[in-house]
């Protein structure tokens, strides 16, 4: 009897885990092992670019991958893991309900910004969590050209200070001139509630993000919560207000809510406690990966982050591991010993660090062409090649 390995999910946790079981049971077909994913659109959405232009372009096709590796796609949407009968639930695009029995559940849903723990921002702020929210901000900030120049219309406030936070604020002083004219009086502020800009990543960092955006004219507000969101702009705890027709919310990103389905241990943002072999704990039979993975990345204490540099390589893991466990195969722990950032600078350029420790190696225009080469490059699915898309579906093969 064929055995089941259900991934649901598409993004780059998704889909390499995919290619990955996919590729193990390819070298051992003693054991026919069936790879589905379900998951809306047989699309990879390169979500760490949609602070970009072109949002609806920064797309790539998986369908002729999958065909070529052997990977069933259904196109639809999971609403319930039913842990204890090995089943979920999941609606297609016509909206007729489903049941996919499993053997091996593979977890990779991915996450979403959470903007109910502010007054007004599910009704007043723009977001870049999915593809659909960043056209819609992308359409809107091509608006404000049609508005009359006011103070509101040239002010955008970027709601937090992380990566996205960032990389978005930083882009936007060009971006507003191409789209307001080299004259116009903009201004773009982040609230950060920490004591500096990029408080939480290492001095040496922090000092780079500080030069960059006063080079940018980027204002931060540092020892600064926002306590409400309206439609012409933010109240911060302070009472201060800022005055702006574009809020752009960038923090309090959580697990996908299929997650608290089932009954394991969770950190503070939903991620499932999993063991090195990508199980969950307590559900041997299901395995989290990508954003929704606890995962411990070494023995020093570092644990996987929401980025897409963790996910490949969880998504690569947490297959293999699926796929291991119906084949009789011995699985790989995970291990990710090597982490480095690379930060989109905006006109500035960027900034590329090695290590926990985030030691600066290159700056400026150096750091911006490795980071173009990643974004555009790196995390892009393979060409459409069974054997080439196996070799680095490896989860041993080298990665950065």
């Amino acid at each position: 009897m064929r055995k089941q390995i259900l991934i649901v999910g598409a993004g780059f946790a998704g889909m390499w885990a995919a290619l990955s079981a996919a590729r193990l049971a390819d070298k051992n077909q003693k054991q026919p092992v069936d790879i589905t994913v379900i998951a809306p659109q047989p699309e990879l959405r390169v979500r760490p670019r949609f602070y970009e232009s072109a949002v609806p372009t920064l797309v790539a096709p998986l369908q002729p991958l999958f065909d070529a590796t052997g990977i069933r796609f259904l196109r639809g949407t999971v609403t319930q893991i039913l842990p204890g009968s090995k089943n979920v639930d999941w609606t297609d695009t016509s909206g007729e309900n489903h049941t996919f029995s499993y053997d091996r559940l593979v977890l990779a849903s991915g996450s979403h910004v959470n903007r109910s723990l502010v007054a007004g921002a599910e009704t007043h702020a723009f977001d870049l969590d999915q593809l659909e929210s960043a056209t819609v901000l992308e359409n809107h900030l091509h608006s404000l050209a049609t508005r009359e120049e006011s103070e509101q219309r040239n002010t955008v406030v970027v709601c937090g200070g992380g990566f996205t936070g960032i990389e978005m604020a930083l882009e936007l002083p060009m971006k507003l001139r191409e789209i307001l004219g080299e004259n116009a009086k903009t201004r773009v502020v982040v609230v950060e509630r920490g004591p500096q800009p990029g408080s939480r990543f290492s001095e040496a960092l922090s000092e780079v993000i500080v030069q960059a955006s006063e080079a940018l004219g980027v204002e931060w507000l540092v020892n600064a919560e926002v306590e409400s969101v309206e439609a012409n702009g933010v109240t911060l705890k302070d009472g201060r207000q800022i005055a702006s027709h574009t809020v752009i919310w960038t923090v309090g990103v959580q697990a996908n809510a299929l997650a608290a389905q089932i009954d394991a241990p969770r950190d503070r943002q939903g991620r499932l406690h999993v063991n090195s072999e990508l199980q969950v704990v307590g559900h041997e039979d299901i395995y989290a990966t990508g954003d929704v993975a606890y995962a411990a990345t070494d023995d020093k204490g570092n644990h996987a982050l929401m980025t897409c540099q963790h996910a490949i390589l969880l998504g690569k893991f947490a297959g293999n591991n699926a796929a291991a466990s119906l084949l009789d195969v011995a699985p790989l722990p995970y291990r990710q010993e090597t982490y480095v950032t690379c930060l989109d600078l905006g006109a500035w350029g960027a900034v590329y660090t090695e290590g926990w420790d985030q030691q600066v190696k290159l700056t400026r225009a150096e750091a911006k062409k490795l980071k173009m080469s990643i974004v555009s490059e790196l995390i892009y699915p393979p060409k459409a090649d069974k054997a080439v898309a196996f070799e680095i579906a490896d989860p041993l093969a080298p990665f950065v």
